[in-house]
């Protein structure tokens, strides 16, 4: 018995200095994502929404980080209970964890693993935003990020990755965020907005983005910031499966972004900007579940179906009227559907886990049937809990900003702001009361 004690011990995880610097370093890669997304966002909206946009992203930060030390890292991945929700109390506002003590199985402190997740459970609520632009209140934006994270986000999180979670047990693959991320912010935005409605003038005014050059830069950070929030779920660097996460999400995102402008000259005769930072994102997107699973070959393969496909999503909600303002259905939660089930198709076997996909080992169809399970599991009760929340908000305390504030500007009825002043760039107030009535008129309704 003693010398099996020695050799338990022997063998037991010790901290390392490494893993835990390069954890350290992707949890800070994935905080960069959400002011990444903020102006990915932003730059999308017409001029009167910017601030909100960036606002809606950046109070998540706030709310979502003081829940999670409170209670949310206990409810996530504490001890299980009737597989669906977990709990420590000595985790409850991180109370009672010593400065060294390991994550279970890992060589990293709890203390790291903590934060790298919380950065995960920030962005999951900003994503939602996107469909919600110029006509949320912000105060009620807020309280529905306080409470879709209690509600949702982090029991859907012990799901897929805490220790007896029933998507966990089962098998279900999710790298680093298919289901528990971006499916579950894409239902969560389809759940709010059929219930909250359109915005004034769906459909019939021009609500072009006001900033291109803004929006690639949202999309650069976000592809920069990917890779911690990718490569870092492997939690450290001694086996190689973070550094296929890291090419993977390379050439999945390459692929995914050709794929979407390929679609859209074909479909609409240009190869536009725009196209370029959403087709890179739903890259970006399908690959966080798969890309631990699958080959750089088969990376390339999911790439390109997400962004073929998103691309073709896009438009769904001109055809069956709802508004998702800034596509976060037709990107993230048909992009997260997509990379989560060709999982079943495309696993190698040779990556995270022996589990193989239909195109590979003995042909089987098990892997696809549990991704399945996670990926529609996911999918409907964010869609119910989301609508649900959203409803009893806009009963209570209204969800919606009235229609004049709507279209005067939400950033100047919210935030007391706007993006841009122009009043100090060399009298052009005064040129612009020279200008003929209808030109000038035309230049407000360009400004709007």
């Amino acid at each position: 018995m003693a010398q099996a004690a020695i050799t338990l011990a022997a063998d037991a995880p010790t901290l390392s200095s490494a893993n835990t610097g390069f954890m350290l370093i992707c949890s800070a890669l994935v905080l960069i994502m959400t002011p990444g997304l903020a102006f990915f966002y932003g730059g999308m909206v017409r001029v009167k929404s910017t601030l909100n946009m960036l606002m809606m992203s950046f109070i998540s930060i706030g709310i979502v980080t003081i829940l999670w030390v409170l209670y949310g890292f206990s409810m996530a991945f504490g001890t299980d209970s009737g597989s669906v929700i977990g709990w420590n109390s000595d985790w409850v506002g991180l109370s009672n964890i010593g400065l060294t003590e390991l994550w279970d199985g890992y060589t990293i402190p709890i203390f790291v693993f903590m934060i790298f997740q919380m950065m995960f459970a920030i962005i999951t609520p900003a994503l939602i935003s996107g469909a919600l632009a110029d006509r949320v209140k912000f105060s009620a934006w807020a309280l529905f990020v306080a409470l879709w994270a209690t509600v949702v986000y982090f029991p859907v999180a012990h799901w897929v990755w805490g220790a007896g979670g029933w998507a966990f047990e089962l098998g279900v693959i999710d790298f680093a965020g298919g289901t528990a991320v971006h499916i579950n912010a894409g239902a969560a935005a389809l759940g709010v907005i059929l219930v909250i409605g359109k915005r004034v003038g769906f459909k019939k005014d021009p609500m072009r983005p006001h900033s291109l050059p803004l929006v690639m830069l949202g999309a650069g950070l976000l592809w920069f910031g990917w890779f911690g929030f990718n490569a870092g779920s492997w939690l450290g660097n001694d086996d190689g499966v973070g550094a296929l996460m890291f090419v993977n999400t390379q050439v999945a995102t390459a692929a995914a972004m050709l794929a979407w402008l390929v679609y859209e000259k074909i479909r609409h005769g240009a190869f536009t900007t725009l196209g370029a930072a959403s087709g890179a994102v739903a890259g970006l997107v399908a690959i966080t579940p798969s890309g631990g699973a699958v080959t750089p070959l088969g990376a390339i393969a999911v790439g390109a179906i997400a962004g073929l496909l998103c691309a073709m999503a896009v438009g769904l909600k001109y055809k069956f009227g709802y508004d998702d303002s800034l596509d976060v259905v037709g990107v993230h939660l048909v992009g997260g559907v997509v990379g989560s089930l060709l999982i079943g198709f495309f696993a190698s076997g040779k990556g995270q886990s022996t589990a193989t996909g239909v195109f590979y080992g003995n042909h089987s169809f098990d892997q696809l049937w549990k991704q399945c399970a996670g990926v529609f599991a996911v999918l409907a009760y964010s869609l119910v809990a989301s609508a649900i929340l959203a409803f009893i908000l806009d009963k209570t305390i209204g969800m919606r900003v009235s229609e004049d504030d709507e279209v005067a500007g939400i950033d100047q009825a919210e935030h007391a702001e706007t993006a841009y002043d122009f009043s100090g760039a060399g009298g052009g107030a005064a040129r612009t009361t020279a200008l003929p009535a209808a030109v000038a008129g035309a230049s407000k309704k360009v400004d709007a």
